[in-house]
């Protein structure tokens, strides 16, 4: 869609790597969406609620959300966001290495609104988070806060 307007979009990833990775994909978009990293739950959640130096962070319109990290882990935020009213709406997307169907069934038990296993191929990881990027800004219509 032309003339799209950006979103704000929070990474919470503690892999540099994947960080590198999911930057490059944003950057080879053609939609400057803004992309937030934090990296670990915790940190997420004063992101989130605008806590300490997050005090001026936007409310994202997308979350991707690995669910192994330090601190507090992926299912914990993702149930935290869930269960706050302030933050319940905010698309939330599982981007992890885990390929287990106990970890596909909790994260949409919890209401995730997708989950991705990341592909381990540099190429392929680009272009799916290109996918998930291009689908939450070209496709779906989601809520401004």
């Amino acid at each position: 869609m032309p003339d799209q307007a950006p979103i704000d979009v929070l990474l919470v990833e503690d892999d540099p790597g994947d960080v590198l990775m999911t930057r490059e994909a944003f950057e080879e978009n053609k939609v400057a969406n803004r992309l937030a990293v934090v990296s670990d739950g915790a940190e997420a959640m004063q992101y989130l609620r605008r806590e300490g130096e997050y005090a001026d962070a936007p409310t994202p319109d997308l979350v991707l959300l690995d669910l192994n990290l330090p601190r507090m882990d992926g299912r914990e935020v993702l149930a935290a966001m869930k269960s706050d009213d302030a933050l319940r709406s905010i698309p939330v997307v599982v981007l992890t290495t885990s390929e287990a169907e106990e970890d596909v069934l909790r994260s949409y038990s919890l209401h995730a609104n997708a989950y991705v296993t990341k592909p381990v191929d540099f190429s392929r990881f680009i272009e799916v988070v290109r996918q998930i990027d291009d689908f939450f800004v070209s496709v779906v219509r989601l809520p401004r806060h």
